[in-house]
């Protein structure tokens, strides 16, 4: 095998860069394309509808133009919503992100958790039904906030986080008589705020489902593909932004420029 595949990471934002960051991580040996539907960002706020219609157009647009060989949706409100029609809808394999409950249960010492997620997720019925599969017994805390999306983007362009903001966000769990000592990062934007959340919660751990998700995508690859960690082929790394060329799209390049993106796309959707 002297194939390496392309892998094709897709959020509403830049957030999803945590999630290829790991997977990259896992499978250097491999061409990415990344789409960042800034068109339609934030999904937190979105109905269902839309989100499924939006993600499957997505999908089919960016398969006829390109040649893809796995989809990972990095974000847990479309991967929550959109995975059983996805998957009826398309051949590939298709990756989502899930809250990781599950890893939490083993990480807590007072049995209390905090799932810190966008409002969408916390309310879908997947969320409830991971949380009573793999978290009886344990009580788990639901903060959903659309706003903390919003903040890691402009952390990652370069506009430090407004920590008294961050910590009235974070007041529902600060005037608990229990805190969780241990908290799921229920949104792939929300890794790139860690460090300020662990100011304000100082003695919690802090899960993502980064890594998991980057060990399913190397198991689903390496039977028809070289992953070899070694091989220094010519591989890229492109990213697709959902909308017309405009002066947003200079500033999202600017973002991306430490990803070592190289090439770039809009597509309008």
């Amino acid at each position: 095998m002297d194939n390496i595949p392309n892998i094709f990471v897709f959020d509403s934002g830049i957030g999803g860069m945590s999630v290829y960051n790991e997977i990259r991580q896992k499978i250097p040996n491999a061409n990415y394309i990344y789409l960042f539907d800034n068109q339609a960002f934030p999904y937190g706020d979105k109905s269902n509808e839309f989100l499924i219609e939006r993600v499957n157009k997505i999908i089919e647009k960016v398969i006829s133009i390109h040649s893809i060989d796995i989809v990972v949706i990095a974000c847990n409100t479309a991967s929550t919503i959109c995975l059983p029609s996805l998957r009826t809808a398309f051949s590939i394999p298709i990756v989502g992100v899930v809250p990781a409950i599950k890893p939490a249960t083993k990480v807590t010492k007072n049995k209390c958790i905090g799932l810190l997620a966008t409002k969408a997720t916390v309310q879908r019925e997947y969320t409830r039904n991971l949380i009573n599969e793999f978290a009886q017994g344990y009580h788990i805390e639901l903060l959903g906030l659309s706003e903390l999306a919003l903040i890691a983007e402009r952390k990652l362009q370069g506009i430090p986080v407004d920590m008294s903001e961050l910590k009235s966000l974070m007041t529902p769990w600060l005037n608990l008589a229990v805190i969780p000592d241990t908290i799921v990062l229920g949104c792939t934007h929300y890794p790139f705020i860690r460090d300020e959340l662990k100011i304000v919660f100082p003695s919690a751990a802090f899960i993502d489902s980064g890594y998991a998700i980057a060990s399913r995508v190397h198991d689903l690859l390496k039977e028809n593909f070289n992953l070899n960690r070694d091989d220094h082929g010519q591989k890229t790394v492109s990213l697709i932004m959902s909308t017309q060329y405009n002066q947003q799209v200079n500033k999202i390049i600017e973002t991306f420029q430490k990803y070592n993106i190289e090439k770039y796309q809009c597509i309008n959707i």
